[in-house]
C-alpha cells in the first residue's frame, strides 16, 4: 500500500495500487472483473480540482472526510460527511475541495445498462432511470458505498454486488425519476447535435469555431450559445472532455499513452497526461496499468486484489 501522509490510514486508504500524487493526495480509479459495468474511484484531493466534464454512465459518491464543491449549471453544490452526490450521465460538472483539508471520497460510475437493470427490477420508474436531486445526506447509503470498495479490493465478488445494487436501489427509490428525453427540439438544439457529430468525426483534426459554423449554416457566436445550452459547456472545453473519453477507451484495450495521443487529436503525450489527470483524476500510465493488473488476473495471469 502507498502511504503518503499520515491521516492516509484513518481515511481507509485507497488499495494496493493506489497512485501517488502531490503531498497529502492519493487516488486510485480502477476496475473490477466481478462487477461489470462499474468502475471505482476511492481518492484524497486537497488542490487538484477538476475542469468541466461529463460522464456516459451515472456518478454516486460517498464523501468520507472534509469537503467537496461540485459546479453545475444551476449553481453549487456542497457535500461532506455522510453526504452523497448523485450524477445523471453527460451532466456537466466541475468538482473541487471546499476545505483546506481536500476532501476524501468513494464513487462508482455504473453504466446506463446495470443501473437500468436495477430500476427494472426494484422500481417502478417508467423510461430511462435517474436521480433528481443531487446531494442527500445518508451516512448508512455512504458507509455502504465505501463497503463497495472494500469489498471489490478483497476480491468478495458476492458482498461487493449485493451491496452495489442494494446502494443503488435504495438511492433510485428515494431520489430517482425519469430523466428527459434528449431529442434535440429546437433549431439551436439541433445545430449543437450537428456540431457534435462533426467534433466526433474529426477529433484528431476539428474545425475552427468560424469554419464549423459556416458548414452549419450559423454564425460563431450562435453556435457557442446553442453548445452550451445543450452540453453545458463551450465546443473546445466537450472537445477535450471527448477526447479524454476516447483516450480511456484505446487504454483499455490496451494502447500505448503515446499512440492514444496522437489518436485522439492531442499533441502529444504531456499534453494527454495534463488533460487525462486534471478530468479522470488519476494518470493516463497509471489508468492503463489498472486495467492490465485487472484483464491478467481475469485470466489467471495475476492475483485478484
Amino acid at each position: 500500500m502507498v502511504m503518503v501522509s499520515g491521516e492516509h490510514a484513518a481515511d481507509g486508504g485507497p488499495g494496493a495500487a493506489a497512485v501517488p500524487r502531490a503531498r497529502g493526495e492519493w487516488a486510485r480509479h480502477w476496475r473490477y472483473d466481478g462487477l461489470p459495468g462499474l468502475d471505482l474511484l476511492r481518492a484524497r484531493y486537497v488542490r487538484h480540482s477538476f475542469p468541466r466534464h461529463a460522464h456516459d454512465g451515472y456518478v454516486v459518491c460517498a464523501v468520507t472526510s472534509g469537503i467537496e464543491e461540485v459546479g453545475l449549471r444551476e449553481g453549487t453544490v456542497r457535500a461532506g460527511h455522510g453526504g452523497i452526490i448523485m450524477l445523471n450521465p453527460e451532466v456537466a460538472h466541475t468538482a473541487r475541495a471546499g476545505a483546506p483539508e481536500g476532501w476524501t471520497y468513494a464513487t462508482l460510475y455504473p453504466s446506463h445498462e446495470l443501473v437500468a437493470e436495477i430500476a427494472g427490477e426494484t422500481t417502478a420508474l417508467r423510461g430511462t432511470p435517474g436521480f433528481d436531486r443531487t446531494t442527500a445526506e445518508e451516512p448508512q447509503l455512504g458507509h455502504m458505498i465505501t463497503e463497495v470498495h472494500r469489498a471489490a479490493e478483497t476480491g468478495n465478488a458476492l458482498a461487493a454486488d449485493s451491496l452495489l445494487r442494494t446502494v443503488v436501489a435504495r438511492l433510485l427509490r428515494r431520489y430517482g425519476g425519469p430523466l428527459p428525453a434528449r431529442t434535440p427540439r429546437t433549431a439551436g438544439a439541433r445545430t449543437a447535435a450537428r456540431a457534435r457529430a462533426v467534433l466526433e468525426e474529426r477529433m484528431a483534426d476539428p474545425p475552427s469555431l468560424e469554419r464549423l459554423a459556416r458548414e452549419l449554416g450559423t454564425s460563431p457566436f450562435a453556435l457557442l450559445r446553442a453548445f452550451k445550452g445543450a452540453y453545458g459547456m463551450p465546443p473546445h472545453t466537450w472537445l477535450t472532455d471527448a477526447r479524454v473519453r476516447r483516450a480511456r477507451r484505446l487504454l483499455e484495450a490496451g494502447r500505448t499513452a503515446a499512440d492514444t495521443a496522437v489518436a485522439v487529436g492531442f499533441t502529444d503525450q504531456p499534453h494527454l497526461n495534463r488533460h487525462f489527470t486534471r478530468i479522470v483524476g488519476v494518470p493516463p500510465g497509471a489508468y492503463r496499468r489498472e486495467r492490465s493488473a485487472q484483464g491478467r488476473a481475469a485470466t489467471g495471469g495475476g492475483r485478484a486484489l
